[in-house]
């Protein structure tokens, strides 16, 4: 059954079962490859997207349930006009292998939309669901604590 999607602001009809995973439809449909699998089960983050501007696991819901529209890592920023938490993460140089960071990213944005203030509890309980093989985390926190102060700069 077709499924009309607004994704990164377009619109999409998405032709597949409705019981397939958001994640793949993303990846597979729309070439949309910066949402990574991981694990399947949502206990890693790798695939975090937002669905009105929630933070989401999006091997876990299935096409026919996304309830509005759908933000991936390439729709939070352009090239020319990075995110600020995308620029935080590129001065923290946050990366190493890269693989967690797309689902990192999304999870840190959400955070700071809905806490632009986040104490170092709050961006560690915000956080505890994305796993970062490389063990970057004291770089994650700086960098989202880095955009927090530029967003509330901008305010």
């Amino acid at each position: 059954m077709s499924k009309n999607l607004k994704i990164n602001g377009k619109d999409h009809t998405i032709d597949l079962p409705d019981e397939v995973p958001l994640l793949w439809a993303l990846r597979d449909e729309l070439s949309l490859t910066g949402t990574k699998f991981g694990c399947g089960v949502a206990a890693c983050g790798a695939c975090t997207v937002h669905i009105d501007g929630e933070a989401v696991r999006s091997c876990q819901i299935q096409i026919a349930d996304v309830w509005g529209d759908v933000t991936t890592i390439e729709g939070l920023g352009t090239p020319a006009a990075l995110h600020t938490i995308q620029k935080a993460w590129i001065d923290h140089q946050v990366a190493q292998c890269g693989y967690c960071q797309s689902g990192q990213i999304m999870q840190a944005a959400a955070l700071l939309r809905e806490n632009p203030t986040p104490s170092d509890t709050d961006i560690d309980d915000a956080m505890m669901g994305n796993l970062c093989r490389c063990g970057t985390y004291p770089r994650i926190r700086a960098a989202i604590k880095t955009a927090a102060a530029a967003l509330n700069e901008e305010v």
